[in-house]
């Protein structure tokens, strides 16, 4: 697998293992990865009349040495612009000896239209604002609007949180290697990298297993083998059964929407759980989704005992209200009391809570902390997006030192619950610090409705035995690839039915893993 995400200790971590397992050692590295660079530089540019290497003092700058005496060899013209010398007797400082040009203070920095400029500053390792000639240099850059490749990270990126440090190179491709980084994938980051290239350099697999990593690119390669394959002798309730929690009579369609997406992603069963007063508005709207009146607690248990489903929706379309909080921890005090007297499966063994179940916690976030961690309560999946992760997270989402990285992690180990804090990078965190950053998203889905469809196929995935995190993932990817796919003119309507050509990709996909 390659999805893992290397944060820049951990690339240095991979580089030493690497070096003492031999026989490469740093320059050996340092060598692969220039060339890796100069056969893109030159496979992209090849009518370039000039190339210009931004070098740093550290072993990004020596890559860039690696690239300059490469494309000088090929008949290119060359210069190199150093921030600093290297520390005498490195790596860089042997590459930058065998580059043979002479390199020029990068505070004289020059660069004629149609040029191309390679960005071997600072990559990833950088910690703070980029400033004084290399911050002029982007301003440059910036002004004559010359294509930048990038090594590593474009400089003035953070690898750790995708944070611009004072300011950052903004580039057209971003040649990595080993592992992609968060850098790359996080806002405003991962828009600063152009097309992102992973290069091979020599550390293999082996060594990326010792590191022990915890952060994932959201790719199927993460989830597959737990993506839901149908039984031959499956029924609609060995398939798994969804219920979803229905507003009022004016406020039914985010509980439909919910219902159909859960139905889409696999489940057998889907019921709509609806007040009294919504049940003619729900029954006018629902084919294959079956409905039952369910407006308080008694009528919840009922439909429990008897039905037993394996996830739940609660708080599309609900109202942002404190008793539907109240609500909400009565359902998972309800649910851990069924688990622990029937000594079986949790009935409800999980619960999504979206929209507005998120923002009636606000008021009482630390009974919902305590009630997850009840020993028999339901699985818990939370989607805030960014305003509602502030509501029930105030302290960890004004935290300014931590990334979105970081804060969904804070965040699901507090909440002992998968945290989906939702955005174009939305970022998928465990109670047991895994983490994923999703990195197919696109601007379609910023839609009214969206996020109840992306609740149903969370628990539609669950409610078919895939574990929390996987299946949380799983969802995520799905939902996003489906948006992406249909494009321009989405409505969260669109999307359930826009999942069937992705769902038999992945039908295919998971048939033929072994």
């Amino acid at each position: 697998m390659s999805n893992e995400l290397l944060v820049p200790a951990e690339m240095t971590a991979a580089d030493r293992l690497t070096i003492a397992a031999g026989p490469a050692d740093g320059i050996s590295l340092m060598r692969r990865a220039g060339a890796a660079v100069a056969a893109e530089v030159l496979k992209r540019y090849p009518s370039a009349k000039h190339i210009h290497v931004l070098c740093g003092p550290g072993n990004n700058g020596g890559d860039g040495y690696v690239v300059a005496r490469l494309l000088a060899g090929s008949g290119v013209g060359t210069t190199i612009w150093s921030s600093g010398a290297p520390r005498p007797e490195s790596d860089a400082a042997l590459a930058a000896a065998e580059s043979l040009i002479k390199s020029r203070p990068l505070s004289d920095f020059d660069a004629e239209f149609g040029s191309i400029v390679i960005d071997a500053l600072y990559g990833a390792g950088l910690s703070k604002p980029l400033s004084g000639d290399a911050a002029k240099a982007v301003d440059t850059v910036t002004a004559l609007r010359l294509p930048v490749v990038a090594i590593d990270l474009p400089s003035g990126v953070s690898g750790a949180s995708g944070e611009i440090l004072g300011r950052a190179f903004r580039a057209e491709v971003t040649v990595t290697f080993a592992r992609k980084k968060p850098g790359h994938l996080l806002l405003p980051g991962r828009g600063q990298c152009g097309e992102i290239v992973l290069a091979d350099i020599g550390i293999d697999d082996g060594i990326i297993a010792q590191l022990a990593v915890s952060t994932f690119e959201n790719v199927p390669d993460l989830w597959l083998r737990e993506f839901p394959l149908p039984a031959v002798d499956a029924h609609k309730y060995k398939r798994g059964h969804v219920g979803v929690f229905s507003g009022g009579p004016s406020a039914t369609g985010a509980a439909r929407l919910s219902a159909m997406a859960a139905a889409r992603s696999g489940a057998g069963a889907v019921t709509v759980l609806s007040p009294g007063n919504a049940l003619q508005v729900n029954a006018t709207h629902l084919t294959s989704i079956m409905l039952r009146e369910a407006g308080s607690l008694e009528e919840v248990q009922e439909f429990l005992t008897a039905r037993h489903p394996e996830a739940l929706v609660f708080g599309p379309g609900l109202g942002p209200k404190p008793k539907v909080g109240d609500f909400a921890l009565q359902l998972i005090k309800t649910l851990a009391e069924g688990a622990r007297a029937s000594q079986t499966a949790n009935h409800g063994g999980a619960i999504v809570l979206d929209a507005d179940a998120i923002t009636s916690m606000a008021h009482q976030p630390q009974s919902l902390f305590e009630a997850a961690r009840h020993l028999n309560a339901p699985a818990l999946v939370i989607t805030p997006h960014e305003g509602e992760f502030g509501r029930l997270f105030p302290d960890i989402a004004g935290d300014k030192t931590m990334s979105k990285l970081d804060k969904a992690r804070a965040a699901a180990a507090r909440a002992n619950a998968v945290i989906v804090y939702k955005g174009a990078d939305t970022v998928i965190a465990a109670p047991d610090g895994k983490a994923a950053i999703n990195s197919n998203g696109a601007p379609w889905l910023a839609t009214a409705g969206s996020g109840d469809v992306l609740s149903g196929i969370i628990a539609g995935l669950l409610a078919q035995g895939m574990p929390p995190f996987e299946g949380t993932c799983a969802a995520v990817w799905l939902h996003a690839e489906a948006g992406s796919r249909f494009g321009p003119g989405l409505i969260a309507e669109d999307l359930p039915l826009a999942l069937l050509p992705v769902l038999r990709e992945l039908f295919d996909a998971r048939m033929a893993v072994p």
